[in-house]
């Protein structure tokens, strides 16, 4: 491997790691389900995906879905529903109707419309900053999610 490509790689890895950190801390708040309710996110039910693994139940604050974002505010807060009831935060999703859009270099996926979602043409960015993906720090599935302990299905 030439020393160029393991320099890419790396400075790709330090890209990808900082903006993890960052929205982690941005957003370390809810952990407690509780302040994402008290901040106007609702639940919505548990996604899964046809191929297995899941994205969790999303808290979404459809007052923030616009033309912008803000590492603060991300539109959608992702949990899994644990056995004994509790919801674990495992992402954050960050969703803008203007594009391309990015956050950080990191490109927002477009989603066109119609969709599942009942939107119009949208891009979005999940970010598993509090669980790894193996697909992803970015992938919309996480294959260690499951929405089996959901009352939401």
């Amino acid at each position: 491997m030439s020393l160029l490509v393991v320099g890419s790689a790396f400075a790709a890895d330090r890209a990808h790691n900082a903006l993890t950190e960052h929205v982690r801390a941005a957003n370390d708040r809810f952990k407690d389900v509780s302040v994402a309710v008290s901040e106007g996110y609702a639940p919505i039910p548990c996604a899964s995906g046809i191929d297995g693994g899941a994205m969790g139940i999303h808290y979404v604050n459809a007052k923030l879905i616009g033309d912008g974002v803000d590492i603060k505010q991300p539109q959608a807060v992702m949990y899994e529903p644990k056995p004994d009831g509790k919801m674990e935060l495992v992402a954050v999703e960050y969703i803008t109707s203007k594009g391309p859009a990015s956050l950080q270099g990191h490109l927002f996926n477009f989603n066109g419309a119609p969709n599942r979602y009942g939107l119009g043409p949208f891009y979005e960015l999940h970010v598993w900053a509090w669980k790894a993906n193996p697909h992803g720090t970015f992938a919309d599935m996480n294959p260690m999610v499951s929405c089996e302990h959901t009352s939401m299905k």
